[in-house]
């Protein structure tokens, strides 16, 4: 399985909503825990900070966590979902800034997993 290569981001607008992405190289919880905390420092105005990982733990095995961030939807499933279906070990963190639309479950589902698949399709640009 392998590691999310580099640092890639995008950006996506729904409804006036901006969604900060970032596929983020981790190897480690930690690591996890220091990325997410980066990001809400660079997006101190984003209400959530949405993320899922796929790291490996100090014996080997693989630890998958997604967190939602009080967001409705439940965007850090999908964001481990897109992690799954990559076989990507590595970090997808989205950040939300509210637009002052409602999007719902579904679309707020949509937004944040769109906005990390834009960031793990920058991993194959050159």
């Amino acid at each position: 399985m392998p590691p999310i290569a580099k640092l890639s981001e995008h950006q996506l607008t729904e409804q006036r909503s901006r969604f900060h992405a970032a596929a983020v190289p981790v190897a480690t919880l930690d690591e996890v825990k220091q990325a997410v905390a980066e990001r809400k420092r660079v997006y101190h105005k984003a209400r959530h900070h949405c993320w899922a990982c796929r790291v490996r733990d100090e014996h080997g095995q693989l630890v998958e966590q997604a967190r939602d961030d009080g967001e409705v939807g439940r965007p850090g499933m999908k964001l481990l979902e897109l992690l799954r279906q990559h076989d990507l070990e590595g970090l997808l963190v989205v950040s939300r800034i509210f637009g002052g639309v409602k999007l719902g479950p579904g679309g707020v589902g949509r937004a944040f997993r769109d906005a990390a698949a834009g960031a793990l399709e920058r991993q194959h640009a050159r």
